[in-house]
Formats: structure tokens, sequence, C-alpha cells
């Protein structure tokens, strides 16, 4: 209990000048970008500038003939091919003719016309299912698990199909301009459901010149 005891500061410890300023690292050695071994700032600096009393090293001459040289390397030199360009304005603003569309280099390719390699595989994929689709119809026409509609039962049934439509047809035309009951929205819902079947039977069957039924 009480106040704290605690020690009391000399008078001697006070806050001297420029105590509280930052102060900068010492000066290292450094490594360069390749990790080599550290290395003196002396030895990055360029070379001292000449005294003014040296003398530079006179008398050095060669026989080498510059002219010759040049001729040669200017005769042997392979000329430089100019790059096609064409211009589209009266003021002459050129452009690369290679890319601009107008050199035909896609039908000079060797594989031009050819029919590409994955659609050759996929060809042969749609072969391969055909061929096992007509080995499996034969089998079940030598079974007798199946038959082929002939042309004319195929277009007696397309016939029929027609005519239950036409009387559907008739039969939606027939209907109330204002459907306010449930009895009569289920009606015209029906009908309607009826006409979208019988339309895909009748898209089915013109398509399809081939049809083979099931026996029971």
């Amino acid at each position: 209990m009480g106040p704290p005891k605690v020690e009391v500061p000399s008078p001697k410890d006070f806050l001297h000048k420029h105590t509280k300023e930052a102060t900068l690292a010492q000066k290292s050695a450094f490594y360069d970008s390749t990790g080599r071994a550290p290395r003196c700032l002396a030895e990055e600096k360029r070379p001292p500038v000449p005294h003014r009393t040296e003398q530079p090293i006179m008398g050095v001459q060669t026989n080498k003939s510059f002219i010759t040289t040049n001729v040669a390397e200017a005769i042997l030199a392979v000329p430089k091919k100019p790059q096609p360009i064409y211009v589209d304005t009266k003021k002459g603003d050129k452009h690369l003719l290679e890319t601009s569309g107008l050199v035909p280099k896609y039908i000079k390719k060797k594989d031009y016309g050819s029919t590409p390699e994955y659609l050759a595989k996929r060809n042969e994929e749609v072969r391969r299912a055909q061929e096992e689709y007509d080995a499996y119809v034969r089998q079940r026409l030598r079974m007798g698990a199946m038959k082929q509609l002939s042309e004319e039962e195929r277009q007696s049934v397309l016939e029929g199909i027609k005519k239950n439509w036409d009387q559907l047809h008739h039969e939606y035309q027939g209907l109330s301009v204002v459907i306010d009951t449930p009895p009569k929205k289920a009606h015209k819902e029906r009908l309607e459901a009826e006409m979208r079947q019988l339309e895909r039977d009748i898209d089915m069957i013109e398509r399809h010149k081939v049809i083979y039924i099931a026996n029971n």
C-alpha cells in the first residue's frame, strides 16, 4: 500500500543535444548483379584523365587499303530485296503488301483444297456408325422383330396424320375469342398440344424415307 517506490532519475542524465537524430548506416562493400565477390567503389570509377604533359602514341600506321576493302565488300554483298508495299491513298500512304490480304498465300499451300485430318476422322466414325446401325437393322429384320413400311403405307400414314391435323385446326379456329373459364382454357391447351405433336410426326415422316415398325 502507499505510493510506489521508484528510482529517482539523476540530474546528470539530462537530454543532450543531437541524441534523438537518426544516424546513417556504415558504408560497406556491395555485390554486383552476378553475385561476385565484394568490390571496392574505387574499382568502379573511370580511368583518370591523361595529364597535360603526357604525349599520345604517334607514328602508328597500317598498310590496309580501306578503299579496296570497301569496294570488295560492296561487290560481294547480297543486294537487299525491297519489301513489297502498296499505296492506297493519293497522298502516298504506304503499307506492307504481305499483311494486306492481297497476296494469294493460302491458295498456294500444299494442303490447300484437301480435307482436314479431323474431318476425315469424323467422316470415318460416321460411316462406321452407319454400318453398325444397318447391320443391326438387317439382323432385326431377319429375326422378324420389325418390318419396313412401304412407300404406299408411308404416304397413307402421312395423309392420315395431315387429315387429323386439319380437323384439330378447324376445331381450334372455332374456339371463342374470350377464354374466360377453366374448361375453355383446358380445351384450348389440349388442342394446341395435339397439333404440336401431329406437326412433329409429320416432320419426322417427311424427313425419313425409310421407316421401321417393331412387331409386338
